[in-house]
């Protein structure tokens, strides 16, 4: 048998910092023993200071809990990485390399496909992204195309890392692009390498590696990384990965994160045949997509002009980041439930119909 282990964990949210305190029982399994939160402070000018309140307020109700526990870290309190994508067809190239991106961490400012254009450049620079990803082009595939967009982004001269993560025979040219521009260039395996295969995780692990860059910019980021001795992980990457050991044990598997400034739908599944043989795309197993509308306290107005019923509009001078008041509780779990059903709408595939040589046929999209 193990033996018991005290686990503390902190999150640092947009609007809430949150610690858990769990003990690893010695017949396996967590058992939640304890909890403390604040106001995240990002506002004033040091994380860390919501970290010391949360944790004040958990020492204060829980004083016996042990002190040498194993603390783990994750936070979106940076926000996530702004992010352009660029690959070769939409349906193909840009919607997998889009795919891998929202599961690590990014905002998606813009996706575009085939040959970048004037306009397409002035408004990444405007954009100004932390990130660049490139792809397209299966194996041995299209060349020229991803070559001269290569050297379209590289005229940019933005002091931000580009991802490449298309046809690798490139590889060599666009490193030697990127050499004589000074650019950091990081490369991964082709997000499609085939036609209809999705290669997503080499990706996803590279842009995780640039969110832990970005995320120490968060003001006393560098303090709370003593904290633990394992890396602060990005808060969508850690719940996508929790939600992929929740499928490990139970199967198929929906997780919502919902916060005060998104909501985060997080769903792991092999499909049923039923709809699977009926998908016109290849789609990933795990899947993670990103409501910046729906939150329930930066964006709760969006919210209520989302819900159709009249008599349900709710009056939000009661809201605040943590509830205190049962009227504040309960505007809160209204305004959760909401952004739940619109949340899982959109993140659900379309069943639609397709009109063929051969006649009518139902297929999936999404």
């Amino acid at each position: 048998m193990v033996a018991e282990k005290a686990i503390l964990t902190v999150e640092i949210g947009s609007t809430i910092t949150k610690v858990n305190g769990f003990t690893r029982k010695s017949k396996g399994g967590l058992l939640h023993t304890c909890q403390g939160f604040a106001p995240t402070s990002i506002t004033q000018g040091d994380v860390m200071i919501g970290v010391e309140q949360a944790l004040s307020g958990f020492d204060k109700e829980y004083n016996a809990f042990p002190k040498d526990a194993e603390v783990f870290v994750n936070s979106s309190a940076a926000g996530g990485l702004r992010m352009t994508v660029h690959g070769l067809t939409y349906s193909m190239t840009a919607r997998a390399a889009r795919e891998a991106a929202l599961g690590a961490g990014a905002i998606i400012k813009k996706v575009t496909a085939g040959l970048l254009d004037d306009y397409d450049l002035e408004e990444i620079r405007e954009i100004h992204p932390n990130i660049i990803l490139l792809a397209g082009g299966v194996e041995f595939g299209e060349k020229e195309i991803v070559l001269e967009n290569a050297r379209k982004l590289a005229s940019l001269g933005l002091p931000v890392p580009v991802v490449y993560a298309g046809n690798s025979v490139l590889r060599r040219s666009i490193t030697d692009i990127y050499n004589q521009s000074g650019i950091e260039l990081l490369v991964a395996e082709n997000v499609f390498p085939d036609v209809d295969v999705l290669n997503i995780e080499p990706l996803r692990k590279i842009i995780h590696e640039v969110f832990n860059r970005h995320i120490i910019h968060a003001p006393g980021m560098q303090r709370i990384s003593e904290l633990t001795s394992y890396k602060v992980l990005p808060t969508p990457g850690a719940v996508l990965h929790a939600t992929e050991l929740f499928n490990d044990c139970f199967g198929d598997c929906l997780v919502f994160d919902i916060g005060g400034a998104t909501t985060d739908v997080h769903s792991v599944t092999d499909g049923s045949n039923e709809w699977t043989l009926k998908l016109i795309e290849p789609e990933p197993r795990a899947k993670r997509t990103v409501e910046g509308d729906l939150g329930v306290y930066i964006n709760a107005a969006n919210i209520l002009e989302l819900v159709d019923d009249p008599t349900q509009k709710m009056d939000l001078h009661d809201l605040q980041p943590i509830p205190q008041t049962e009227s504040e509780v309960q505007l809160t779990r209204w305004l959760c439930a909401r952004a739940v059903e619109i949340a899982v709408r959109r993140h659900a595939a379309v069943v639609t119909d397709l009109y063929t040589p051969t006649g009518k046929k139902q297929v999936v999209k999404g």
